[in-house]
């Protein structure tokens, strides 16, 4: 809805239609996607060519998305509240509903709730305080880095005046203080995702309707209140708008604040430092790693200062957990009886083979995807190189939690607009989460014989679900080496995330990519 103008159709593949378009149009996602032409047969058919479209001024592409977003999230925070449900307790007063395996059966289990039960958030104490039980003893440091850790206080503090003000107004609905955390906590969450669909789209420029694949997403609903993890979603989502605009610092502020919340958007300098190298300038990408270096540091030494031991409790957490159950390391072991890489061990002994196959592996993809950004004919779009760094780091870490897979929702939407392989993607991810709870839930009281499912239905998922991202990672590819099937680039765009980096000519590649799949040695100018 309001196209300024409407593009012409030049072409048909039979899936798509190129199209000629002049600044000022954007793209018809139901003339150029095969699924969503299909799925328009539901209201009428594709966009006609004299339609007239934009008499609506309020219907903005922009606004549409943000409903559409806020709609999913609504039902992912209707997917969780089983677990928020209350149920008159031994004393009488209202106690959390967990009886007959609920959180396992309706898949609403979330880090959320057992947290604020865990690490004392009830309490007034700054978040990594030594927390203290009401007999003295202590509680658990709070394994979370530092900004997710401050946001999980915030909100607890929030909830806690809430319900005061309930509990003396008469009038207001006074839920139990762990619902009132998780809702409030939700509605937060909430509004940051739509701060990241509004940069996706304002990101895609002239396919502003790509970003409804990230709205309208079975992988938000699933998992869009497991954790905290939309913190970073949107934080790298407006960093890669802010570096599209060419504002370096305010990128690598954000990229330091997402850094703070989960480790993974400092990865968004690996693609800026592949494609400022072949651009030939590294003060812009030099810019935003300082920003985000000086951001990081502002929001952690404090706490590392105050709270040091604590502080740590995150990266030793990580450092010395073992594979977690999807990834192919568990698998493997699982299926094979080999502990090679899920050693039994020690508190506090970390599973050190894992730990260095992982970093060697991830540091040879990185490697291959810095080929790739520099050999390729034509320079790769940012999204494009952030979404293969991303899904390598996921694929090869042994710490692929399921709601880990909402960092790839704006990237993937960005590097590869096509709705049919991202939907197939997110489907198996949200099959696999069921599946996984499933395996938890008991019959009876001992949970090694009576689990409700066993874990190879989940596990083939697994596999499945790294199937269908590899080839996602296989379609990138193909669109970087051949960038005539890049749906962004048949617009005429160079890359609309590129900021600086746009337009810019090549001064440092490596020799042409050998013919490979049929992709060809000719480099495009």
């Amino acid at each position: 809805m309001n196209e300024r103008t409407q593009p012409t159709p030049v072409q048909r593949s039979g899936i798509d239609v190129a199209f000629t378009l002049t600044p000022l149009e954007r793209v018809i996602p139901s003339w150029t996607d095969a699924t969503v032409r299909r799925a328009s047969q539901l209201i009428g058919g594709p966009l006609g060519r004299h339609a007239q479209v934009g008499r609506v001024a309020i219907l903005t592409p922009l606004r549409v998305s943000l409903l559409l977003a806020l709609l999913f999230l609504i039902l992912g925070w209707l997917v969780k509240s089983p677990c928020i449900q209350q149920t008159p307790g031994g004393n009488g007063q209202l106690v959390l509903d967990s009886s007959a395996n609920r959180q396992w059966i309706s898949g609403c289990y979330n880090d959320v709730v057992p947290a604020y039960q865990i690490y004392g958030l009830k309490q007034s104490a700054l978040p990594y305080a030594t927390h203290l039980k009401a007999d003295g003893g202590a509680l658990p440091s709070l394994p979370y880095p530092v900004l997710i850790g401050g946001f999980m206080w915030l909100i607890a503090r929030l909830s806690g005046t809430y319900v005061s003000l309930a509990s003396g107004s008469g009038f207001l609905p006074k839920p139990l203080d762990v619902a009132a955390y998780f809702t409030i906590g939700a509605v937060v969450l909430g509004l940051l995702y739509l701060w990241a669909v509004a940069s996706t789209v304002k990101l895609s420029r002239r396919r502003p309707w790509d970003a409804a694949i990230m709205c309208l997403s079975p992988l938000l609903v699933v998992h869009a209140f497991t954790n905290w993890d939309i913190i970073p979603v949107a934080l790298l989502a407006a960093a890669m708008l802010a570096w599209s605009r060419s504002r370096m610092v305010w990128a690598g502020v954000l990229i330091g604040l997402g850094t703070a919340a989960k480790l993974y958007p400092v990865l968004f300098l690996v693609p800026l430092l592949i494609l400022c190298l072949r651009a030939g300038t590294l003060r812009p990408v030099l810019k935003t790693a300082a920003a985000a270096v000086t951001t990081w540091l502002m929001v952690n030494v404090p706490f590392a200062l105050a709270f040091p031991d604590a502080w740590r409790q995150f990266f030793a957490v990580n450092t010395d957990r073992k594979p977690e159950f999807t990834t192919a390391w568990s698998i493997f072991s699982a299926w094979s009886g080999n502990t090679l890489f899920n050693p039994s061990l020690a508190d506090g002994q970390a599973p050190a083979l894992v730990n260095a196959v992982t970093a060697i592996l991830v540091a040879v993809a990185f490697l291959g995807i810095g080929w790739l950004g520099l050999a390729a004919a034509r320079r790769p779009r940012v999204a494009q190189l952030m979404f293969l760094t991303l899904a390598a780091f996921l694929l090869l870490t042994k710490t692929w939690n399921p709601q880990f897979s909402l960092w790839l929702l704006p990237v993937a939407v960005l590097a590869l607009p096509r709705w049919k392989p991202l939907l197939s993607w997110q489907l198996a991810e949200s099959a696999l989460w069921f599946l996984l709870m499933l395996t938890f839930g008991t019959k009876g009281d001992n949970p090694a014989h009576y689990a409700l499912l066993s874990a190879y239905p989940f596990q083939v998922t697994a596999l499945i679900r790294d199937g269908l991202l590899i080839v996602l990672v296989v379609m990138v590819v193909r669109d970087i080496l051949r960038p005539a099937t890049d749906p962004v680039r048949l617009t005429g765009d160079d890359d609309p995330s590129g900021g600086v980096l746009a337009d810019a000519p090549d001064q440092l590649t490596l020799p042409a990519l050998p013919a490979l799949l049929g992709f060809g040695r000719r480099r495009t100018p």
